[in-house]
């Protein structure tokens, strides 16, 4: 007998018409998992942020000179006070924003982050950073592995990558974290009218709730898409807020504007994934440079400013990283190469502001302790593993050192 298109939906909504709970169940599950944790938003800039320009050590006799078209002038720089070695510091002058939550107590700027012999190049350098493993960067990321440790069953929404490519850092063995760029496109996709997509939904939704345990290849792939089903309604539940303050309207502001949805409608989701790019200065950093300062300055107030009005600043953390640093001198081409050493930001309720660690002495003299590469370079002085050891035990409530692959629990206390 020949059937139609929607006949034959029909019907396979029948055949596998058993009682599945799974999208209630897991909506239980988020409701219990997000009593216990609090949210971490990783934002990477990626291409290697020039530290020297976004937290500028503006009094060094050096800095003019080994950049004399690229430093920012000191009568323009956003003033911030000094870090324990007297070094008055001061933030780009796009970064009002920044210096409104620095004033308020809740940033926490930390200096000269990095490891030895940094790589400087973009794919190792983003490995080190995703792995927490200068030594060996294949294998889960430190988010991944964290999450990881979190025991089953986990909510599929638990994580949260606002960008197209996966991340290194959230890559682990045991969950899959979703990649969700636009809330309001992330639905089922069905070539389909309404009603013959709500149909289909419900017929695959029917046929996933069979987990053969002697199949387990097929048990994985059921499971896997029950886990997508149930994500649909919270994630477009997400997409249709409506925010308390006017957020950018570019993609950092948007993915931001994405995540603030989500925790406002507590949908599940604890750990997030921010990427904004165009950190690899080269050339033209003078004109280029600012804009990102603008960028990036405008959505996290933006984004602050939300959280606050609906009282979650306290549960949210935000920190900031990118693979490297970049070099002391200004090239030819107006810009400036790839470095070592760079700044990490932390921004939260539970942050204790300031500035961490110290700057570097920018002489050009091959001995200074704080550069490198023939003082070309800034050196670290912070194990950027000690940063995710503090957020690991003191706001994920993890255990550093298992995550890690080793104790990193002497970094400062930023929270």
């Amino acid at each position: 007998m020949n059937r139609s298109r929607r006949q034959f939906v029909r019907s396979g909504v029948a055949a596998f018409s058993i009682g599945f709970a799974a999208p209630q169940f897991l909506c239980d599950i988020a409701l219990a998992q997000s009593a216990s944790f609090r949210n971490l938003v990783v934002l990477y800039l990626a291409g290697g942020n020039d530290s020297l320009s976004m937290l500028v050590p503006y009094r060094d006799r050096n800095y003019q000179a080994r950049r004399p078209t690229l430093a920012v002038p000191a009568g323009q720089v956003l003033q911030i006070g000094s870090d324990r070695a007297g070094n008055e510091l001061g933030l780009h002058p796009r970064l009002t924003g920044l210096r409104t939550i620095f004033n308020e107590g809740r940033l926490a700027l930390i200096q000269r982050t990095g490891y030895e012999n940094s790589s400087r190049s973009h794919f190792e350098g983003t490995d080190v950073w995703s792995t927490a493993n200068p030594l060996f960067t294949q294998g889960p990321g430190w988010l991944g592995r964290y999450l990881d440790t979190i025991p089953p069953p986990l909510d599929p929404l638990f994580g949260w990558n606002t960008s197209v490519e996966p991340p290194h850092s959230l890559l682990a063995r045991t969950v899959a974290v979703p990649s969700i760029v636009n809330p309001a496109a992330y639905d089922f996709a069905s070539p389909n009218g309404a009603a013959e997509a709500a149909l289909e939904r419900e017929a695959a939704l029917r046929m996933s709730s069979h987990l053969p345990f002697e199949r387990p290849h097929l048990a994985f792939i059921n499971a896997s898409m029950q886990s997508a089903l149930a994500t649909l309604d919270r994630v477009a539940t997400s997409g249709t807020y409506v925010p308390a303050v006017t957020y950018p309207n570019n993609g950092f502001g948007l993915a931001l504007r994405a995540v603030a949805g989500a925790l406002v409608a507590q949908i599940g989701t604890r750990v997030f994934w921010v990427q904004t790019g165009g950190y690899d200065t080269h050339a033209a950093q003078g004109g280029s440079y600012p804009n990102l300062m603008t960028t990036l300055s405008d959505g996290l107030f933006a984004f602050y400013q939300d959280l606050n009005s609906h009282g979650l600043l306290n549960d949210t953390l935000i920190l900031q990283f990118s693979e490297f640093g970049r070099r002391i001198a200004e090239n030819g081409s107006g810009g400036t190469d790839h470095g070592a050493a760079s700044v990490m930001m932390a921004i939260g309720g539970g942050v204790r502001g300031g500035i961490y660690g110290t700057a570097p002495s920018l002489s050009p003299d091959p001995s200074n302790p704080t550069l490198e590469n023939n003082a070309t370079d800034v050196r670290y002085e912070t194990d950027f593993r000690s940063v995710y050891a503090r957020v690991i035990d003191r706001w994920l409530g993890g255990n550093s050192p298992a995550i890690l692959g080793g104790d990193f629990r002497t970094g400062h206390e930023f929270i």
